[in-house]
């Protein structure tokens, strides 16, 4: 009998363990040339039925969504990261304080201005925070890059 309870323990753990480290967030980055040596690179989140990420701006308590870019002497940033979705704004008794946050999908769009004809590419990472209604997952951080330039 301690046998089959250790056997069955060894198979459930696996399993276990494999559904925490599911992300109820699916990340999307795209590239977009908009004139000349001006392109868009986008980061679309796509967020499963219940939960939300929080925007840049959130509020008291969560973790934002954050976007780091390593610098590239060959890519110049225009202007700051802009939110394209439907932004909620509600109260939170958990983290008591008004909150700002997208459900079912968000893009995150930063415009840049590649210098010269090279191709090159631009790398950083997102750091968000999921919650739904009962709970937050930790803050996780998803490696980007966008290929822009050359021909």
């Amino acid at each position: 009998m301690k046998k089959l309870i250790v056997a069955l323990c060894m198979f459930a753990l696996p399993v276990l363990a494999f559904a925490q480290d599911d992300n109820p967030v699916k990340w999307e980055f795209s590239t977009k040339k908009v004139s000349g040596q001006v392109y868009e690179v986008t980061a679309k989140a796509t967020i499963e039925k219940g939960w939300h990420v929080y925007a840049q701006e959130a509020g008291e308590g969560p973790v934002p969504t954050t976007f780091t870019f390593t610098k590239n002497p060959l890519v110049a940033m225009n202007g700051k990261v802009t939110e394209v979705g439907k932004m909620h704004k509600a109260f939170d008794k958990n983290f008591n304080s008004e909150l700002k946050y997208y459900e079912n999908t968000v893009s995150f769009v930063q415009k840049v201005t590649v210098k010269g004809k090279a191709a090159t590419k631009l790398k950083g990472s997102v750091e968000f925070m999921v919650c739904d209604d009962h709970q937050c997952l930790p803050p996780t951080e998803v490696p980007f890059t966008f290929s822009l330039g050359g021909k």
